[in-house]
């Protein structure tokens, strides 16, 4: 039986997509290194100490006592062990593919929500998505924009694409019928149940999903060191192809710290949002 050459069509559509595509590409990485690099800009401005007093200040708001003293704690610890600039790079990287995988989820989800037939295609297309190896989303990356932070953006933003369809999908189907119908009597327009009833009450799902999404992208952003993506993913890889343990250990510190912050945030605004439908 002859060998079904999956490959070499993939490859054959990834040449055709770059000999034809140079102008989307381009215009790709210009708003992509526009977005990064005024984040970066914004991260490394001020100085350290500004930024972890900014993120002890949010913590105690958003969580309270015990997140705001382990931010400052380990934001300290980060900016003494001398990876405070990696930290924002990576910060930054982060913060770029979630913002573009909101822009494309939020609304992808609610339309399959809302249509049976888009969500009927979307669906496989995110079980294959969660189901492939995370080094693979590094093949188009690389092929489509080279080296770099940019094509470490698109890997991440695909990779944590899925969880920010499938909560926003699931918390709109999720909203009662009776405030669906309830809006649809006081003659709500479809924009107005959209913004005034759905998503205030799917909100606590949706941010579940953020923090799903934030939580992936983390955990991408190390393995698009390899790519040269920058931040603590390089860190990392140096520890690794140099036998540097101490090095590698530190970064990884880092990351953990960077990711219990984050993660702890978006639970907290998550369950706030949930809080809100019952006052």
């Amino acid at each position: 039986m002859n060998k079904i050459e999956i490959g070499d069509g993939f490859e054959s559509v990834i040449e055709w997509m770059t000999d034809n595509g140079e102008v989307v590409f381009d215009g790709i990485v210009t708003g992509v290194e526009f977005v990064l690099d005024l984040l970066k800009w914004i991260l490394h401005f001020p100085p350290a100490w500004v930024l972890i007093l900014l993120a002890g200040l949010l913590a105690w708001r958003v969580s309270g006592k015990g997140l705001a003293i382990f931010s400052l704690a380990g934001f300290f610890l980060i900016q003494n062990l001398g990876f405070w600039e990696p930290t924002m790079d990576t910060l930054a990287l982060v913060i770029t593919a979630v913002l573009i995988a909101l822009i494309i989820g939020v609304p992808l989800g609610i339309g399959s929500a809302k249509n049976e037939t888009l969500n009927r295609v979307v669906r496989p297309v995110l079980d294959f998505m969660q189901t492939l190896p995370a080094f693979v989303y590094l093949i188009p990356a690389v092929l489509f924009f080279q080296l770099g932070e940019v094509p470490g953006v698109i890997a991440t933003l695909i990779f944590a694409l899925p969880p920010c369809v499938r909560f926003t999908g699931l918390g709109i189907r999720q909203v009662p019928a009776d405030i669906h119908d309830a809006a649809i009597s006081f003659g709500s327009s479809p924009r107005q149940l959209l913004f005034k009833a759905e998503l205030p009450v799917a909100l606590p799902t949706m941010m579940a999903g953020v923090n799903q999404t934030i939580m992936l992208a983390l955990s991408m952003v190390v393995i698009c060191g390899m790519i040269g993506a920058g931040g603590l993913g390089n860190e990392v890889l140096k520890g690794i192809t140099q036998m540097k343990i101490d090095l590698g250990f530190e970064a990884g510190i880092c990351i953990v710290i960077l990711a219990i912050f984050l993660d702890r945030i978006t639970q907290e605004l998550g369950k706030s949002g949930r809080s809100e439908p019952h006052a």
